[in-house]
């Protein structure tokens, strides 16, 4: 898996604007049952210099994240990626441009039995419904420190306070999206110990105009979001963590070293698969989870490797020995060096220095070639275990066999050979939903490198947590490959249903 959501478990807005008689603020309104989330910012609608102002709460379940990080399932921190995403609510009313949206995390206080209840209010409009949220309580026995709400803006301090963040509106319709991903770490620190670490508390966060827009001689009304109650699925608040764990085995895509590549391309990386019983596990004993890789020309008696440094390297012999070691996934362990051996055939011997553990099957090293024409390959992909139909509950692998779109077999290959499935090392998906081509998953080509398919000797795969989708819609995957230089997003649709 390389995605998971966390969706918000309650939000709210909180005003201070006057109710249409204009003379009495809904300071004591609750909306925290709405659809809705509103944020403005009103100048001069009461009188010469009044203002007004909304602001948008919204709590995660931050200990789930850290239950996922314990369990394995999402990454230990600098290596995933944690984005904030709210959804524009499109409306007919006048709508704010060019401006810039504050979100803050709420500070709340020393006190671990501090919170602030979401509520039940519906009135959006003459705020009536009064109950805590509001812009004067946190709760019924709280009140805000200050009115409108405790939030840490100031420029963030490790320990001391927590971060801020801004994104600029200049149409007005975009959806919220902002990487997060400092602020998470700081509440999963405070997960550790939440008795007492009251600074990195998770209390949710604001959503708010800055202070130089809320204060300006300018009306910003009105920026809608969509709250954690609307009947859209795909429009609910979120945290969503982004993260590579795509695994590129060479074992079926080795190649001898060549000075037509980089030295980064003339790595090539193995992987062995530890599972036991059907479950991947650690290798006992190892020492700093170090595990060694000998590599010979032939698997007698008489062979013998070559030892290198740590970490391996380019070589001029034809068995080598190199050094690997643990992934960031529990029993799968790797090793990368380039090389430059005269055999075409090699074989792994995986060993923790002394007892030999595994004997990997034979490698067929490959060769760089260049040519006298500029190629431009064109693939056919299909994915010959798509079911039809996949539970909400289930992690699915999905697995993709590719070949290049002129293969044209003799009669001898038809009647002695497989299509030879061609690796993509460079291989994007997305997901949509048939009925309306609303985009679930999108290509993660971008830093997170989310959606990038592992590929092993049997061609390109990915896992995929199906709680992701919406229950009884059929949706569709879609690829991306890069190409020369390019993405070039293949024909092909592949669809599914999720029950």
């Amino acid at each position: 898996m390389t995605i998971k959501r966390y969706r918000a478990t309650k939000d709210s807005t909180i005003t201070d604007a006057f109710r249409s008689n204009l003379t009495v603020r809904g300071v004591s309104g609750n909306m925290g049952a709405s659809d809705i989330l509103e944020v403005f910012s009103i100048y001069a609608q009461a009188s010469s210099a009044s203002l007004e102002a909304s602001r948008a709460l919204m709590e995660f379940p931050v200990d789930s994240i850290k239950l996922d990080r314990d369990n394995g399932d999402i990454p230990a921190s600098g290596s995933v990626n944690f984005f904030l995403r709210v959804f524009n609510a499109k409306h007919s009313e006048t709508l704010p441009r060019n401006f810039t949206l504050l979100v803050g995390a709420i500070s709340g206080t020393t006190d671990p039995e501090w919170y602030w209840d979401e509520g039940r209010g519906l009135d959006m409009e003459e705020y009536t419904d009064e109950h805590p949220v509001n812009w004067i309580s946190a709760s019924t026995t709280t009140a805000w420190v200050n009115q409108g709400g405790d939030f840490y803006t100031s420029s963030y301090v490790p320990g001391t306070n927590l971060p801020p963040y801004t994104q600029n509106f200049d149409v007005g319709t975009e959806d919220l999206q902002i990487d997060i991903t400092s602020l998470v770490e700081e509440w999963l620190t405070g997960e550790e110990n939440p008795l007492t670490d009251h600074v990195r508390r998770n209390h949710g966060l604001g959503i708010m105009l800055t202070g130089s827009q809320e204060s300006s001689a300018q009306t910003f009304f009105t920026k809608r979001f969509f709250a954690r109650t609307s009947e859209f699925f795909y429009k609910r608040p979120i945290i969503e963590a982004r993260w590579d764990s795509s695994i590129p085995d060479d074992h079926d895509n080795f190649f001898l070293s060549s000075s037509l590549v980089s030295g980064e391309d003339n790595l090539n990386t193995i992987f062995l698969y530890n599972s036991v019983r059907g479950q991947l596990k650690n290798i006992p004993n190892l020492t700093d989870d170090e595990i060694f890789v000998s590599v010979y020309s032939s698997l007698s008696d008489t062979a013998s490797p070559i030892t290198l440094p740590v970490g391996g390297g380019v070589v001029s012999n034809n068995d080598i020995n190199v050094t690997g070691g643990l992934t960031t996934t529990t029993g799968i362990y790797s090793a990368s060096f380039a090389y430059t051996g005269s055999a075409t055939t090699i074989y792994p011997v995986w060993h923790d220095g002394s007892t030999q553990l595994h004997t990997g099957s034979a490698i067929t090293v490959q060769s760089f070639e260049s040519s006298n024409f500029n190629p431009n390959p064109k693939y056919v992909t299909a994915m010959p275990n798509l079911r039809p139909v996949y539970s909400n509950d289930e992690v699915a692998r999905f697995r993709l066999t590719t070949r290049q779109k002129d293969w044209s077999p003799t009669i001898y290959t038809v009647a002695t050979s497989e299509v030879e499935n061609e690796i993509v090392e460079k291989a994007f998906y997305r997901v949509f939903r048939t009925i309306d081509g609303l985009e679930v998953i999108g290509y993660g080509t971008g830093s997170t490198q989310h959606t990038l398919m592992s590929y092993d000797k049997e061609g390109n795969y990915f896992d995929l947590d199906m709680s992701l989708f919406e229950r009884d819609f059929a949706y569709a995957f879609q690829f991306v490959y890069f190409v020369n230089g390019k993405y070039v997003e293949q024909p092909e649709t592949f669809k599914f249903r999720v029950e």
